[in-house]
């Protein structure tokens, strides 16, 4: 038997197969998702705590400028330097990095140190979440990409929106320092505690290129592009690596939105942190929820028709939260941009993975990601500069809204269907 054969058998692609592993990466991004979502409510609304002056949107959006950046490039570092090291060892780093953040915020006599503490939110975010979907997508079958997708930021973004409601309680209770700072180590500790149990799926990979080689009859050779020409053409060659990463880009602009300045624009209209909590939560939490059948939809009737509503729902929800005037109404128009970003999200990067060779798929997924997620920083600096322009968080919102819907229309004339419908 060879040796192409033994591998493929001993690991075999399949989420029911390797459910004990694909849980374990569940759970992961579950605390991943907590991570971040712990200071998307509490420190917008709170930013005045940490020397933030009121109408400063700029200086208030630099936190995400930072932490765009550096999670964005790290993403397109933690693909490759997955595929050469594993994708265990690339987790663990990410969870060395978050352990500063919650020190850095509850030690701060500035804005300045949350800039520092979003520098290695970056890193942890880059390192964490791209090894968690990555490992996923390795373990699932072809047919179930889209579910692994789902089922990874179906669980995330519910933990982010949990973690903004929760954290939003505790500092009222105790202060937004002590509250970051017992919540962010007590995940951190128990996400290191469980990656003991966790294998390295870079074997899976190894198989499925094995197969896929043996099927076509061609020798195993490894991948002869380089990090950088895979990087330009995913970036601007390919018609359809370029319309999915600026759907990518525009989806992260208004999650920027609702992470630096919805806060406080509600804040503005009277709303209390829990109110607040509770709007931005209901947008993460129908993300997250929605996401456990969107990919999985996706996966039965194509990425695309998917993609193109969510991106039309999102801009929908971000016009009726200008609109509208009420704490009800935007709980209604946080839950439809969150239906939105559940219909787009997972099934951008469910069409780079329908398209992506399995050898060079962390590098393009890495790709992605960079573009992806440096829409946070795209959206900090042109927001902020609106607001700060206006002195007003209005225009940002419309202009958003605009954004959103044209990179909707790009992609549904640019983007071919990258997994047709199945019986």
């Amino acid at each position: 038997m060879s040796s192409a054969r033994l591998l493929a058998m001993a690991h075999q692609r399949g989420i029911a197969l390797n459910r004990s592993q694909f849980l374990l990466q569940t759970l992961q991004v579950f605390f991943v998702g907590l991570v971040i979502g712990m200071e998307r409510n509490v420190l917008p609304a709170m930013s005045q705590d940490f020397g933030v002056a009121k109408g400063a949107f700029f200086f208030l959006a630099s936190f995400v400028i930072s932490f765009g950046l550096v999670k964005g490039a790290l993403n397109f570092v933690a693909g490759g330097l997955s595929d050469r090291i594993g994708r265990k060892r690339v987790l663990l780093l990410g969870w060395i990095a978050g352990i500063p953040i919650p020190l850095l915020i509850f030690f701060a006599p500035n804005w300045w140190w949350i800039i520092a503490a979003n520098v290695f939110l970056g890193i942890n975010q880059a390192f964490t979440w791209t090894m968690t979907v990555t490992s996923q997508i390795d373990l699932a079958d072809n047919h179930q990409r889209g579910l692994a997708v789902g089922i990874n930021e179906a669980v995330g973004y519910i933990a982010v929106g949990l973690a903004g409601l929760g954290t939003g309680y505790l500092a009222v209770l105790y202060g937004p320092r002590w509250a970051l700072l017992g919540f962010g180590l007590v995940v951190i500790a128990l996400a290191l505690i469980l990656l003991l149990w966790i294998q390295d799926t870079i074997h899976w990979v190894r198989a499925e290129h094995a197969q896929n080689q043996q099927r076509a009859g061609t020798p195993v050779l490894a991948p002869k592009a380089s990090a950088w020409e895979i990087f330009v053409r995913v970036s601007f060659r390919d018609v359809t690596y370029r319309a999915l990463c600026q759907g990518g880009v525009a989806n992260k602009v208004a999650d920027t939105l609702v992470w630096v300045l919805f806060p406080i624009f509600f804040r503005l209209h009277g709303l209390g942190v829990v109110r607040i909590g509770w709007i931005t939560g209901v947008y993460a939490m129908i993300w997250g929820l929605s996401q456990l059948w969107t990919g999985h939809l996706a996966d039965r009737i194509g990425r695309k028709p998917p993609v193109v509503l969510g991106f039309s729902l999102l801009a929908a929800g971000l016009a009726g939260t200008a609109l509208v005037g009420s704490f009800r109404g935007w709980i209604i128009t946080a839950a439809v941009m969150g239906l939105g970003m559940a219909l787009l999200y997972p099934n951008l990067i469910a069409a780079i993975s329908d398209v992506a060779p399995p050898l060079e798929r962390g590098r393009i997924l890495g790709t992605y990601r960079y573009w992806r997620d440096t829409g946070y920083a795209i959206g900090g600096l042109i927001l902020g500069l609106v607001a700060q322009w206006n002195g007003k968080i209005l225009p940002a919102i419309w202009l958003t809204a605009g954004i959103v819907a044209l990179s909707g229309l790009w992609i549904s004339f640019a983007v071919q269907e990258t997994h047709p419908r199945s019986p």
